[in-house]
């Protein structure tokens, strides 16, 4: 039987064991309602309390001020929506976010300028980095929110959203940042970001689908877009996934406390596929800054080779990568990140991206990097 490869850890990871464990045992025993006042309520309460302090303690940043979502895209809307919402009264309907963002950023953004916002895209240099120049340019006095992604899921790159926050605050607009790809990867400071709002997805660092958190700094003003029941203080409706959350908690406390050592041997490893695909496959080349980038990811386009046809002879190898974003799978419409950044259209349709993760080893980089060239001649 042949063994199969993952390197699609940007799309979604496994569960950790632990994860599992955690999830499991929250789903046999932590059944309460996190709002009864009962001992079962108590008790599911207390698996929220212990994974929004695993939340905070990830971020730097204070409990109170994580609120728990359905995942990332959920926190991207709430995010925007809610700040825009919140900040329209005071004659603030102007957005901005980059031009290499994610669906859930990009496609919200497009529904509220449809409703009247005035929307602006920023664009990205050669290297799929966000200028702090582009962003002085176009703000002005009625812009809200600044949404700038902290690493892009396609090509991994890093943005300054430091110095993105600093310059949004000057103008008395908002920043938010999708840190969906950077969260259990590399260090996360909230504090040290300097930015208002922050989305994560457990399933992208080997926690459950279907657990995400939206971090918003204390007195941040927002609306809340799901309206019911009075759960996460008011701010997002609905009972909680307390198994998921679980999971969820779990999967940050393992990030934080081994994060420096697993990006070591993660990006180590993605060098040498990295390198070796370079120097044994001709007429490829890497998209993206090499140096400022998440250490799991690399985007490489084959000349010459439609990516959709080599992603598919991997698969027959046993070996999983993709062609970019996940969500956007399955369309055969060029890469939006690498159009963005100026690429010759066949670049944009010839690239795959490999992302690796927490089960990855140097015996299946060297598996891929023995029958890359076979498969792209």
């Amino acid at each position: 039987m042949r063994v199969r490869i993952y390197f699609d850890y940007n799309a979604t990871t496994p569960l950790a064991p632990q994860v599992i464990d955690a999830v499991v045992q929250a789903s046999q025993q932590t059944f309460g309602n996190a709002s009864s006042i009962h001992h079962f309520g108590q008790q599911a309460k207390a698996a929220l309390d212990d994974a929004r302090s695993a939340v905070a303690a990830l971020l730097n940043a204070d409990p109170s001020e994580v609120v728990f979502t359905g995942g990332g895209t959920e926190a991207d809307n709430m995010a925007i929506r809610g700040a825009a919402e919140a900040l329209e009264p005071i004659g603030r309907r102007h957005l901005i976010a980059s031009a290499i963002e994610h669906e859930a950023v990009l496609n919200t953004l497009r529904a509220l300028g449809r409703r009247g916002w005035r929307t602006t895209l920023l664009p990205v240099d050669a290297s799929g980095i966000v200028s702090p120049d582009r962003l002085r340019d176009v703000i002005d006095a009625e812009t809200a929110l600044v949404s700038v992604m902290h690493a892009n899921n396609e090509i991994g790159t890093m943005q300054p959203v430091a110095a993105l926050a600093a310059i949004a605050h000057e103008h008395g607009a908002l920043m938010h940042t999708d840190a969906v790809q950077s969260a259990g990867k590399v260090p996360v400071d909230v504090r040290a970001l300097g930015v208002d709002l922050l989305s994560l997805s457990a399933h992208k660092f080997n926690g459950p689908k279907g657990a995400g958190a939206l971090w918003i700094k204390r007195g941040t003003r927002m609306q809340p877009m799901v309206t019911g029941g009075k759960h996460e203080r008011n701010r997002r409706a609905g009972t909680e996934n307390v198994a998921g959350i679980a999971g969820l908690g779990v999967a940050a406390a393992l990030a934080a406390g081994k994060m420096t050592a697993d990006a070591a041997r993660v990006g180590a490893l993605r060098d040498r596929l990295e390198s070796g695909i370079l120097r044994d496959v001709p007429g490829t080349a890497v998209n993206g800054a090499r140096d400022q980038r998440v250490p799991n990811t690399t985007n490489i386009s084959f000349e010459r080779v439609e990516a959709e046809s080599l992603l598919i002879a991997l698969d027959l190898e046993g070996i999983a990568v993709s062609t970019g974003s996940a969500c956007s799978s399955g369309t055969l419409e060029p890469s939006h990140v690498l159009k963005a950044m100026g690429l010759p259209s066949h670049r944009t349709q010839n690239s795959l991206r490999f992302s690796l993760g927490l089960f990855s080893t140097q015996e299946e980089v060297d598996r891929v990097v023995e029958v890359l060239p076979r498969l792209v001649e």
